[in-house]
């Protein structure tokens, strides 16, 4: 009890420091769900306190998010938790833009500030559309969307006009973790073999009871280590959060050996760089391996995840049923005694991919390599418009 007492108390000391500050130290604020949030919005911060010396607040529910470590004087940290002291900042926020990776705002416990005009920016942490993944109305309360490629501004503008919804501002902006990972790659040699000689393939998979890891996880993995390869399992962060049970049992399974890995720690790339092969079902990592790595990806193509049960009245194709066989192949959850076979032809092909995917890329994505820069001036802009409506 004493623990979550003095817990509590930082968390209401951090929110009184935060509301302590000039609404001019606060005008920009990033809020962060957990640490896996940061690497959406890095770019845009490097821009904003590195090349145009803005402040800014990064307000994280994350307890060990490192950058409550950072020697960033143009950023102030602070911890407000997952409880009330969080939905206490929410309620009674004043800053003049808030810039977060987590949809649904107002639906649940995070609502709009019901004491100040705050300018609500969403970012999106996966290149998936908008409309079958998320839940519906899952961005309805936003003021700016910066979209990663013209399949989002496609389908929140038919969303706007289904729903006769107020019209957000939909900013061409790109995919920020895209941007980090190539310029991360070109620094690294990649090495897609193990010492020994094994080829590392990596299974990505996203969450959910219908998910890949949950209906197929340890038959898929026996499958490879009996096929000679190396076998890193990605879990989704959600999966980690809500299905702990599943992870431990793959883990207790193939714990003796020593060509399996299980990789908790989400917030690293660097067996994706290294990945001969990538494995998947519906996540977006399958995007982010192909459109940095340019290889293909093999998809198992299990139930697909849709949150939102209305998301037949939009008549855009989602994005990842459309760019499957674009970028990579599918196969039946009945061909999985035929993968080995399968990976080797499909990764001995890649030269026929590779053109493909990179024409994919450049257009589905917006400002490849620039989006750090567009959402800096997007947010500076905001701010000007902001302080000229008020004069």
């Amino acid at each position: 009890m004493k623990i979550t007492k003095s817990i509590f108390g930082k968390e209401r000391e951090e929110l009184e420091k935060f509301n302590k500050l000039d609404l001019n130290e606060r005008s920009i604020v990033f809020y962060s769900e957990d640490i896996s949030s940061f690497v959406h919005f890095e770019q845009i911060i490097h821009e904003l306190t590195e090349k145009m010396e803005c402040q800014i607040c990064y307000v994280t529910s994350a307890k060990d998010d490192p950058i409550l470590n950072s020697q960033n004087k143009r950023i102030k940290a602070f911890y407000i938790g997952l409880g009330a002291i969080r939905t206490k900042f929410f309620m009674e926020l004043k800053a003049e833009v808030l810039v977060m990776t987590m949809p649904s705002l107002e639906t649940y416990f995070i609502k709009r500030s019901r004491v100040y005009p705050v300018h609500y920016v969403y970012v999106f942490h996966s290149i998936v559309s908008s409309h079958t993944i998320y839940r519906k109305g899952a961005f309805d309360h936003f003021n700016s969307i910066f979209c990663v490629g013209p399949h989002h501004i496609e389908e929140i503008n038919a969303t706007e006009s289904v729903y006769n919804l107020n019209h957000k501002n939909l900013v061409a902006y790109g995919y920020g973790l895209l941007d980090k990972l190539q310029k991360s790659k070109s620094l690294k040699n990649q090495e897609v073999y193990t010492k020994d000689d094994k080829k590392k393939i990596l299974v990505a998979p996203s969450w959910g009871k219908k998910g890949l890891l949950e209906t197929k996880g340890l038959e898929l993995v026996k499958i490879l280590l009996d096929a000679n390869y190396h076998v890193s399992v990605r879990p989704h962060p959600m999966t980690i959060r809500k299905q702990p049970k599943i992870i431990k049992k793959i883990e207790s399974e193939f714990k003796d050996n020593t060509n399996f890995e299980m990789e908790t720690d989400v917030s690293s790339f660097e067996s994706l760089y290294s990945a001969y092969g990538l494995i998947s079902d519906w996540s977006g990592i399958a995007m982010e391996y192909a459109f940095v790595c340019e290889l293909p990806v093999i998809y198992i193509d299990g139930l697909q995840k849709i949150n939102n049960t209305s998301y037949d009245k939009i008549s855009c194709k989602p994005l990842e049923v459309s760019i499957r066989n674009l970028i990579g192949k599918v196969i039946s959850p009945n061909e999985l005694k035929s993968l080995p076979k399968i990976i080797e032809s499909t990764y001995e092909s890649i030269d026929l991919f590779k053109t493909k995917i990179q024409e994919v890329r450049s257009k589905t994505v917006f400002n490849l390599g620039q989006s750090g820069i567009k959402g800096a001036q997007e947010i500076v802009k905001i701010l000007h418009e902001k302080k000229l409506s008020k004069n």
